[in-house]
């Protein structure tokens, strides 16, 4: 059996998944485009060794910060996992809708070059061209070769309803002023739980990759140290983005994949776990 939880950041994904491998005796595997890195651990809000209660986490941790991790390399390694383990049970839990689509559809990447198609487009134009084609793209929108690269690029389905496993789907959602306050809240405790430290670690070695310039909680800190912004503007940014990022997840899960929306309650979790076991045994039966 393979459950795939997904929505929006600061909704409690990571704590549902490891309740529900620990009830089903699953292993986990990250969907989170960030959370593949080694070393963006408070920034990434990525599962603590006392939060994994003991249970196999795949797929976090796997790539040098300094190096490029793809979706063509998620699908790879997502697929490898599943078609390995199929006797046993998985939980696949992240926020990064095309890594869940690209490696449990019938996602197929194609070369389709039109060098000149965006001559005269401004970046503004491009970057909302990319958000379009994927809300949770990671490129920033200075960097103009690699948006027209990633536009130049059809990526197709050969069925967009065609899932290549039986997989069942799970989304976590809550009261917009709720979840936005979670978030304020959980960036704050970021930065109480060392944020400032982690990023400046990696500022100092002068670490300036695609994941750290475009991740939320790092390009901001870059543009403090940098001189650019003050601290506090920071912060907020890194609030502002994040929210705005919650909001376009939970439009593209919903449009996507045909996910069933729980809504969370924050005040007992176990009732959310509950709601979401009774409806896995019913889909099982």
């Amino acid at each position: 059996m393979i459950l795939c939880i997904v929505g929006p950041t600061g909704v409690g994904k990571t704590k549902l998944s490891v309740e529900l491998a620990k009830r089903y005796d699953a292993f986990v595997v990250n969907a989170d485009s960030m959370q593949v890195y080694k070393e963006l651990n408070i920034g990434t809000a990525k599962v603590t060794d006392e939060e994994k209660c003991g249970i196999e986490h795949k797929l976090f941790d796997i790539v040098d910060v300094e190096d490029m991790y793809t979706v063509y390399d998620y699908q790879k390694d997502l697929r490898n996992i599943l078609d390995s383990n199929k006797d046993k049970n998985i939980v696949i839990v992240g926020g990064t809708g095309l890594y869940i689509k690209a490696g449990l559809y019938n996602y197929v990447f194609e070369s389709d070059v039109n060098d000149n198609l965006y001559d005269g487009v401004s970046n503004d134009e491009l970057y909302k061209l990319v958000l379009k084609k994927d809300p949770n793209s990671l490129i920033h929108k200075n960097n103009r070769k690699r948006m027209i690269r990633f536009l130049n690029r059809s990526d197709t389905f050969q069925d967009k309803d065609t899932l290549l496993y039986d997989c069942i789907f799970i989304g976590l959602k809550s009261d917009r002023d709720i979840l936005y306050k979670r978030i304020n809240d959980r960036v704050d405790k970021m930065i109480d739980d060392g944020l400032i430290d982690e990023v400046k670690s990696l500022y100092d070695r002068n670490i300036r990759s695609k994941s750290i310039m475009t991740g939320i909680g790092y390009k901001e800190l870059y543009d403090y140290f940098d001189g650019n912004i003050s601290l506090e503007d920071a912060i907020s940014l890194i609030k502002s983005r994040s929210r705005k990022y919650a909001k376009r997840q939970f439009t593209w899960f919903n449009n996507q994949m045909d996910v069933k929306w729980f809504d969370v309650d924050f005040d007992n979790f176990s009732n959310t776990i509950n709601e979401v076991i009774d409806y896995i045994e019913y889909k099982r039966s």
